[in-house]
């Protein structure tokens, strides 16, 4: 069984959490580990519920997976147990020693800065100054905190020996490739790099075992806060369009444009994409609403997916046409991906 990675390509609200929650349900795989932090929210929709997941890794729906928390990762406490009652994940989600906790002031740092909070648009969640910390090494690591001493383990050694078993094992990274603070808009980034390479150092997996990476892109592209955004459209056109939406952690209206090729092209690049994974196929085609067949796409909507194919030079494996995780076009065993269980 493979080790496959789910990676965003563009800034962020690709519907990585959309993804990753149908992969969950359906390949089930050993291990899900989640990296990242909590600005970076993921949505899951199944059978009429909602989860808004920050830390939790979106794969939570396979009861079989064993869900870790990276040891690159942020967290922060509330949000973690809350979010492991929410998700009923208790006795099977684990925390690596050395993920780093978010304090209190932490928040009240990136608040209190006027350049993060009016010019780049930080989320002012206390994850930039958390990593300041931990460059300076003076973070609070998981390990240092009472509460957390029943969910510790070793997540680089279970993830390798997981691989060395035969296991199938999925890292889920987070934000956009374009957000990243090496490859991104910079200043207008978050605090790490967000491609695939950097996904599996926060893991503590070497490049030579990793079989896929899946880079998920939206069917139009969407960012929050500051920065570049080429052919952005007015709010006006993006809601006669029916594309506004709404981030999961800020709650502020999503900056919108139409889908971009050159971007696309760069993310394939930097991510060393095997696999494409698209989300909101509906949005751009209303007929296709929840379709879950490949025959059974519009002509136009198949059309467009196969130029992309052809531009991109990647496989479209995962077509999501609605909120619900099961509203997915999956092609993996026609293109010759199939592992699923």
């Amino acid at each position: 069984m493979p080790l496959a990675i789910v990676v965003g390509g563009f800034f962020g609200d690709e519907g990585k959490g959309k993804v990753a929650g149908y992969l969950g349900y359906t390949d089930k795989p050993g291990i899900a580990v989640r990296c990242g932090s909590i600005n970076a929210g993921h949505t899951v929709v199944y059978n009429n519920r909602v989860w808004k997941l920050r830390i939790v890794p979106s794969f939570f729906l396979s009861w079989r997976t064993r869900l870790l928390i990276a040891s690159g990762a942020l967290i922060r406490l509330d949000v973690l147990f809350r979010e492991i009652e929410e998700t009923g994940v208790r006795g099977r989600l684990f925390v690596d020693k050395h993920t780093g906790v978010i304090e209190d002031r932490h928040v009240e740092m990136e608040k209190s800065d006027e350049f993060l909070s009016k010019v780049i648009g930080s989320t002012l969640q206390g994850v930039g100054a958390a990593m300041v910390d931990r460059v300076l090494r003076r973070l609070r690591l998981a390990k240092d905190v009472k509460e957390l001493s029943d969910l510790i383990v070793d997540v680089a050694l279970e993830v390798n020996e997981a691989l060395d078993r035969g296991e199938l094992v999925y890292i889920e990274g987070v934000q956009g490739t374009f957000l990243s603070l090496y490859h991104g808009t910079y200043p207008y980034v978050t605090s790490r790099d967000t491609t695939a390479s950097a996904f599996l150092s926060e893991v503590g997996v070497g490049p030579k075992r990793v079989d896929h990476v899946i880079v998920v892109f939206k069917s139009y592209v969407t960012r929050v806060g500051g920065g570049p955004l080429e052919n952005e459209l007015s709010l006006e056109e993006a809601q006669k369009m029916g594309l506004l939406e709404v981030a999961t952690v800020t709650g502020r209206v999503r900056r919108v444009a139409p889908f971009n090729i050159g971007l696309a092209k760069r993310a394939v690049m930097l991510n060393s994409a095997t696999q494409i994974a698209i989300t909101r196929l509906d949005a751009l085609f209303k007929e296709d609403r929840c379709v879950r067949e490949w025959s059974k796409l519009s002509l136009n909507a198949r059309r467009w997916i196969e130029e992309l194919e052809n531009i991109l030079k990647v496989p479209l494996t995962l077509i999501g046409t609605g909120e619900d995780i099961l509203c997915m076009v999956d092609r993996r065993e026609e293109l010759g991906f199939g592992w699923r269980r």
